[in-house]
């Protein structure tokens, strides 16, 4: 007998139909599993053998073929192990087809028929709810993340038998209801940038940098604050959208990133990794491609400490995703793509011993080995950041004065949010949401200068001897900092801020570099 279950895959992000084809047929006892398995699914017989078992099922004595279709894509994971259970058993009429009809299975079995948590279930409900699938059955651990998805039927199961129970009418099981809208509002960080001491200059930057959603970068000696900054980065950034929120959930989903007790990912990421990392764990890829951090900080921030420390082509990777926001990765079979839209962050000190340009400590390091330490970091690169901030160390008397006027994260955030409303309503006939995205194109049309504005930039560009990029860099922030001001028009005095925070652009940076 032939019976077919439902369920799905992931391919990048998104979910794909897979069907599950079973044919018991007289022969030796053998299983066989076609389809383009992986080792995982192909190792799933013993599994599912002893879980049928254990769960008071009689497992067929028989020829059993499992086909999983399209047979053109490579399957992997444990997830198709319930379908398939479930197509033996019908197969096997311990079950009715009807039973499976219109309702996608996804579970790996434990051998005594507990069901274990998979990955990517907010992905296939998603799929689920595009396909008009109205029921999905799953582990109880990913009934939370993927309830998030509304018009979609989310029934939580703990073992074989009790699916079974539930499919024959024995056993009623509620749907998990919940609603995603509480979880995106509830906003709530453990740290807040009133606690940074002094760095006025420093928090304004950054300021900018998330109004306009705009790449950073600090450099300073060690201590001055600069992982303590970029830490509370996400604090000021606008609360996440829904779209946003389910968006980079997903990512997060088929990565295992997310906690049972959360079904969405709520608040912006940080991601902050090691200087060790190599390029595949940075922008993702590997035999069976994965997210890279560079996903994982999808819609937030990724921090890079200690820039120079990491490896040069881990770096140059970097290039591609900072411009089009997305990683493709091509492999000879598929071509796979990750969204890619972060603030990068990074910071870095001046030279090897961190004290090179501070007045109060003598800096050891000999020329040649200055010039080394900025070698590490390409020039191309550092072209793609729009601020460049120098974080001084702070005084020692602003460390220890008991009180210090110094401004909450909240109260930054309504200036932050307030800009973006601006350039969602400038941008709202354009698929771009932030000045940081904008092209030539947008940058020409919304970014126009006076007379005046247009003499200072020029006599800028021939002073700095600026790249066309860094000039495009510049008329971006001035048009975040009008925002934040609310000017319809870009004035000189945005272009001169905006002037002052390319630091690596000005002599003295330049000739550290060189």
């Amino acid at each position: 007998m032939m019976t077919h279950v439902l369920t799905a895959g992931v391919l990048g992000v998104e979910g794909y139909f897979i069907e599950v084809e079973v044919d018991i047929s007289n022969g030796l006892p053998t299983e066989v599993i076609i389809g383009l398995p992986d080792s995982t699914i192909r190792e799933s017989r013993d599994r599912i053998k002893a879980a049928i078992e254990n769960s008071d099922f009689v497992y067929p004595v028989d020829r059993v073929t499992i086909n999983l279709a399209p047979a053109s894509i490579k399957k992997e994971g444990a997830s198709f192990d319930l379908p398939i259970a479930l197509g033996i058993l019908s197969a096997s009429n311990q079950i009715e087809q009807t039973a499976l009809e219109k309702t996608l299975f996804l579970g790996e079995l434990a051998l005594d028929g507990r069901l274990r948590p998979i990955k990517g279930a907010l992905n296939v409900a998603m799929f689920c709810r595009q396909q008009n699938i109205k029921r999905l059955i799953l582990p109880k651990q990913n009934a939370t993340e993927a309830s998030v998805v509304e018009g979609v039927s989310i029934i939580p199961v703990e073992t074989l038998k009790e699916t079974m129970d539930y499919l024959n009418g024995n056993k009623k099981i509620i749907a998990t209801p919940y609603n995603p809208m509480e979880l995106t509002h509830s906003i709530s960080y453990a740290i807040d940038f009133a606690e940074v001491r002094g760095q006025h200059h420093v928090k304004r930057g950054m300021e900018i940098a998330a109004a306009g959603g705009h790449n950073l970068l600090m450099v300073g000696p060690p201590g001055a604050g600069k992982t303590m900054l970029a830490s509370r980065l996400p604090t000021i950034l606008p609360a996440m959208s829904l779209d946003e929120a389910l968006e980079t959930t997903k990512i997060h989903s088929i990565s295992k990133k997310l906690s049972p007790k959360n079904g969405i990912v709520g608040t912006r990421p940080f991601r902050s990794p090691h200087h060790t990392i190599s390029s595949v764990g940075l922008v993702g890829g590997g035999a069976y491609p994965t997210p890279g951090e560079v996903s994982l900080s999808h819609n937030g921030v990724l921090f890079l400490d200690e820039l120079p420390e990491f490896r040069r082509d881990a770096l140059e990777v970097l290039r591609q995703p900072m411009e089009e926001r997305t990683v493709t990765i091509n492999r000879a079979t598929r071509t796979l793509v990750f969204p890619s839209n972060f603030m990068l962050v990074v910071a870095m000190n001046p030279c090897p011993c961190g004290h090179f340009s501070n007045a109060k400590r003598t800096c050891r390091c000999r020329p040649l080995q200055v010039q080394k330490y900025w070698s590490k970091v390409s020039g191309p690169l550092l072209d793609r950041i729009d601020l460049h901030l120098n974080v001084p160390a702070v005084k020692a008397t602003e460390l220890i004065q008991k009180k210090e006027a110094s401004e909450n994260s909240a109260s930054i955030r309504e200036r932050v949010e307030s800009a973006r409303q601006c350039q969602l309503k400038r941008f709202q006939k354009i698929p771009i949401y932030t000045n940081a995205a904008m092209s030539p194109k947008e940058i020409k049309q919304f970014c126009s200068l006076h007379s005046e504005s247009e003499r200072l930039l020029h006599q800028a560009i021939k002073q700095l001897q600026i790249s066309a990029r860094a000039f495009h860099k510049i008329l971006k922030v001035a048009r975040t900092i009008a925002d934040l001001e609310a000017k319809p028009q870009i004035e000189s005095t945005h272009i001169a801020e905006a002037v002052q925070f390319r630091s690596l652009d000005r002599s003295f940076w330049k000739t550290t570099r060189e």
